[in-house]
């Protein structure tokens, strides 16, 4: 899985997209930069899904617990993880569609443009940093269920 990453991101480096400031919205060019983007990490992730489906479809027998076991906890692991990527998947489809009706790389709470730089660092993101924060602070202050 390690080549994977390292190939879908040596193939993004050769991409050139013109940096931005945070206030500007994304131009043509970056978009299809994103896109791109976009397309070789969602095709990582359905490669990796296959060899998930193809390694866990593989029966391998052992008479011993202690191998049954470490064989069906790495199973369980492989099922984590991909369900981490099937999630991260959706996300990719959500941004596609953005890219495609113009919402792309605009905050879905403030409208404003949500930056170059944090959409290199999270492509799928739908939030500006300052929403993010404001989100994330405010989840941090609710108080816990039944302890007011």
């Amino acid at each position: 899985m390690m080549h994977r990453q390292v190939s879908v991101t040596a193939s993004i480096r050769r991409i050139k997209p013109l940096p931005q400031t945070a206030d500007q919205p994304l131009t043509a060019e970056q978009l299809v930069f994103f896109k791109a983007l976009l397309l070789r990490e969602r095709e990582a992730l359905l490669q990796s899904a296959h060899e998930t489906t193809s390694h866990l479809q593989e029966f391998e027998p052992t008479p011993d617990p202690s191998d049954r076991a470490s064989l069906e906890e790495d199973h369980a692991l492989e099922l984590r993880v991909r369900d981490r990527e099937r999630r991260h998947l959706h996300a990719i489809d959500q941004a596609l569609v953005r890219i495609h009706d113009g919402s792309y790389g605009l905050c879905e709470e403030s409208g404003e443009p949500i930056g170059f730089a944090r959409l290199m660092a999270r492509p799928t993101a739908t939030l500006s940093l300052d929403e993010q924060a404001l989100r994330e602070s405010t989840r941090n202050r609710r108080p816990v269920r039944g302890h007011a």
